[in-house]
């Protein structure tokens, strides 16, 4: 059995399975519907733009909080606890309307030479979180007191900010590039 060739589209190589999928999408009546309904388009990604603030505010806030910011006045725990689930729904969010926007221009927005950029570090930030969350603060009870978090969790932290600046960056590049 041998693969579709791949398609280049905008100069950014896309299996051929991927071009049908996302014209697919283009072609739905969500797509539709997101393109020609009056104002649709500029309030989901003024919602878009809210739902990543949302997202990446708390995030850096606690990043921070990681890094040593603060230390003295809320334990990692505790900024956990009330950060995160903001954060979380601001995720929530951003991808709601990430994918009704990418609905309604799939194949050209695919095609950006940002897109490989906002996809990867999209999915580098999840997996650092999981990384995080799976295995790093597991074990938060032998460094929340200390005067320093450890070296894992501090990594985390730079990754998680430097990532969602990239997906930030990227996402705005999308159109331009």
């Amino acid at each position: 059995m041998c693969a579709a060739a791949p398609v280049i589209l905008s100069g950014t190589l896309m299996p051929d399975w991927l071009e049908q999928v996302l014209h697919l999408l283009q072609e739905s009546p969500l797509g539709e519907a997101v393109r020609s309904t009056p104002f649709m388009y500029p309030t989901l990604e003024s919602l878009h733009i809210l739902g990543i603030a949302v997202l990446v505010g708390p995030a850096f806030a606690f990043d921070l909080r990681l890094l040593g910011i603060g230390h003295n006045l809320v334990p990692v725990t505790e900024a956990a606890r009330y950060l995160l689930p903001v954060s979380h729904f601001g995720l929530g969010i951003a991808v709601v309307t990430g994918v009704l926007l990418l609905s309604s221009q799939a194949v050209g927005v695919a095609g950006s030479g940002a897109a490989p950029w906002k996809l990867g570090l999209l999915l580098l930030a999840g997996l650092n979180a999981l990384v995080f969350h799976r295995g790093v603060y597991r074990r938060v009870f032998q460094w929340a007191d200390t005067d320093a978090t450890s070296i894992a969790a501090r990594v985390s932290a730079v990754v998680s900010m430097m990532t969602w600046t990239g997906v930030i960056f990227a996402g705005r590049f999308l159109a331009y590039v």
